[in-house]
């Protein structure tokens, strides 16, 4: 298993050509050879392509928006081929829980994007929060369970959020022992707990340096076959975000991960 850096972390040194440039080599100076990239300005595929191998990285996954997927699905499946990344993900179902009708918009849209990524080689890949752990109305049925059994497996992968699993009052690892063969990537953040602010003092940190239990998270996925463990704090808390990418690379790497 690899570890690698959800750009997303870094997404404020993005937003323009010359800084996304400036990005990738200072991750690449970190340690990363692996990122997904997320949440970044617009750009060709050949520009990342080149870009990529200069810092002797690799993408494996991406965050692409949701229009680009329904609306231009050959196209992102030829882009992707270009910089030679395996998984198109999407970072969040639209609307998720904001009405009645939000699912079967969902299977409406993605269930043709699925098949159409599996057809190419490729893999679409779902990525979860903890709103997908409120419950459906069909008994204990979770929406996460219900996404997972309408999209079969080889047509839809999921990238396991561990932190976002366990804000939803999830067992990372239980899903992870379920999960086999689908998490071919998961996202590692910390949980940490700043005194003081109540509930609000629940709050993300780097790996290893809040209270989730990683020796175990980690175990987990090798069982299940996960191949890039990415690294995305979606929240730094006014510290620099390449410094926290970095410990939580050194922490890993401290557990025999690289």
């Amino acid at each position: 298993m690899q570890i690698g850096a959800q750009l997303y972390t870094v997404r404020a040194f993005t937003q323009t050509l010359p800084d996304f440039a400036e990005t990738l080599k200072k991750v690449a100076e970190i340690g990363y050879r692996t990122v997904q990239v997320s949440a970044t300005c617009a750009f060709e595929a050949e520009w990342l392509r080149e870009q990529l191998r200069a810092n002797g990285l690799s993408c494996v996954l991406t965050h692409t928006p949701g229009p680009r997927l329904t609306g231009e699905t050959e196209a992102v499946i030829a882009e992707h081929r270009l910089f030679d990344c395996p998984h198109i993900g999407l970072g969040m179902a639209p609307n998720c829980l904001s009405d009645d009708d939000w699912y079967g918009a969902f299977l409406r849209d993605y269930l043709p994007v699925a098949k159409t990524i599996a057809a190419s080689g490729l893999r679409f890949m779902y990525h979860n929060h903890n709103v997908e752990f409120a419950r459906t109305g069909r008994g204990r049925e979770i929406w996460l369970e219900r996404i997972l059994s309408d999209f079969v497996p080889e047509e839809l992968g999921l990238t396991l959020d561990t932190y976002w699993v366990q804000a939803g009052g999830g067992d990372p690892v239980w899903w992870l022992r379920q999960l086999q063969g689908r998490v071919p990537c998961i996202h590692l953040k910390d949980m940490a707990f700043a005194p003081g602010n109540g509930l609000a003092g629940i709050r993300m940190a780097p790996v290893y340096e809040g209270n989730m239990n990683f020796d175990a998270i980690l175990a987990a996925a090798e069982d299940a076959g996960t191949e890039y463990a990415l690294v995305e704090q979606d929240e730094c808390y006014g510290e620099d975000p390449f410094a926290c990418l970095a410990r939580s690379y050194e922490n890993l790497k401290a557990k025999g991960l690289r």
